[in-house]
């Protein structure tokens, strides 16, 4: 693994994950300044390649990128973007049964009004 690979995957961690190639060129011009964003997206891409990332995508946002590689589901805000993981143990086992194929994974992202957003809501109606 690359300098920038490692680089790339600490920014992930200490970001909490699920960030744009944009925010980890921020994070990762803090301890490398001449970092260039090509650099960045080169490093995302050969991660996601060498499956040690997730790239996520979701329709009308830029493409985010995930430190969970295993199957696993998205939980979206629709109003503030917050995103969080959603593990549905045996999920793939019954979506493979339905379908009558083996599948090998699946992309599965849930919308919803988060607690904060919800609360949001509920404070300005009243």
């Amino acid at each position: 693994m690359s300098r920038y690979q490692a680089l790339i995957l600490d920014c992930l961690r200490r970001g909490g994950g699920h960030l744009t190639a944009e925010q980890v060129f921020l994070l990762a011009r803090e301890e490398a300044p001449t970092i260039a964003l090509a650099t960045v997206y080169n490093n995302l891409n050969r991660l996601c390649q060498d499956g040690a990332l997730r790239r996520l995508t979701i329709a009308g946002q830029t493409d985010r990128y995930d430190l969970l590689t295993r199957t696993h589901g998205h939980l979206i805000c629709d109003r503030c973007g917050r995103i969080g993981d959603v593990v549905l143990p045996g999920l793939l086992g019954r979506l493979s049964a339905e379908v009558g194929e083996p599948l090998a994974s699946y992309e599965l992202n849930l919308h919803y009004l988060c607690p904060a957003c919800r609360q949001g809501e509920k404070e300005a109606r009243t």
